[in-house]
């Protein structure tokens, strides 16, 4: 690449640095799941314990690839403090861009229904911690939560997870993981997690209630300088399964995306017209950033929600 693509490409990220009842995901017939392996970013996802089943396919409509190359270096060192509310400093705050530093636990585990995009979804993180030179493994095993075993890392994944997939002890080390500056990504049923763990409802922003069919609907771009959205057209029309939670986060987080409910047919998986989608925060000495998109497999192909992800790792490790 010449050298003037590599200057536009990291101030492209550097712009992006300085922005920021219980019920199911759907009917299901697999029973919790756990074991797990290591994936390395030279790899593949090898060996993840649990057939998948159920789920719901749609196409997610790639528009455009998105580009940049994560480079420079950042390491999330101890932070303090609690929650902050949705304010722009959410949103906007952070310096560094990620390279080498950044090292990822995907996290899959599922107690309840199981997504069939999750092998899916772990190949393609695995290409792009590649792709971006960050270490990455994926695991399915809840006995890698101890402060031995999150050392390692500076951004815990939960990939689709659902149900109670930690217990007390791993809980506890997930907490302290967090209170020492590290980071948290969401993805889709991330939300559908550990309902009885009120730290983690905080830490993810909401849980899931329903949502309706796989559709296609149009997504507002309501912060357009976060990393995680610097790429995306406005409105970013999709298919995808769009959840409605059990509350609004608007007030604790810093909203990224919505869903523009005139777009597509909710029926009574509505948020009343204010319906967000993505969002990240600061919460407990970390980051936290949750997307409730990638229900589908093609998801995963998808160029511009790929480059959502990698610009959530951005974010939740620029200090």
């Amino acid at each position: 690449m010449h050298r003037s693509a590599l200057v536009t490409l990291a101030g492209f990220f550097l712009l992006g640095a300085l922005s920021c009842g219980k019920s199911q995901d759907a009917p299901h017939d697999a029973g919790p799941s756990a074991g797990g392996a290591a994936v390395n970013a030279n790899g593949g996802a090898a060996g993840i314990a649990g057939t998948p089943s159920g789920g719901t396919s749609g196409s997610a409509l790639a528009q455009g690839a998105a580009t940049g190359s994560l480079g420079g270096t950042s390491n999330a060192g101890a932070a303090s403090g609690g929650a902050s509310p949705g304010s722009d400093s959410a949103g906007r705050a952070g310096s560094d861009a990620v390279g080498e530093d950044a090292s990822l636990l995907v996290f899959s585990r599922t107690a309840e229904y199981r997504h069939d995009s999750i092998p899916t979804a772990i190949e393609a993180l695995t290409k792009l911690a590649s792709e971006r030179g960050w270490k990455l493994s994926a695991t399915e095993d809840a006995s890698k939560f101890t402060d031995a075993g999150l050392a390692d890392y500076n951004v815990v994944v939960f990939l689709s997870t659902t149900g109670d997939v930690l217990d007390d002890a791993q809980q506890a080390a997930f907490e302290r993981f967090i209170r020492a500056g590290k980071g948290f990504i969401g993805i889709h049923s991330a939300t559908d997690t550990e309902y009885d763990w009120p730290w983690y409802g905080e830490l993810v922003g909401a849980y899931f209630r329903e949502h309706p069919a796989v559709q296609v609907a149009n997504l507002v771009v309501e912060d357009a300088q976060n990393p995680a959205t610097l790429q995306l057209p406005n409105p970013w029309r999709r298919s995808d399964e769009w959840y409605a939670f059990q509350s609004n986060p608007r007030a604790d987080v810093h909203v990224l995306l919505s869903l523009d409910e005139s777009s597509y047919t909710p029926g009574k998986a509505n948020m009343n017209g204010d319906h967000p989608i993505a969002w990240c925060h600061e919460y407990d000495g970390g980051r936290a950033f949750y997307t409730a998109l990638g229900h589908t497999s093609q998801s995963y192909s998808d160029p511009l929600f790929m480059g959502q992800l990698a610009g959530a790792v951005s974010w939740v490790l620029a200090r």
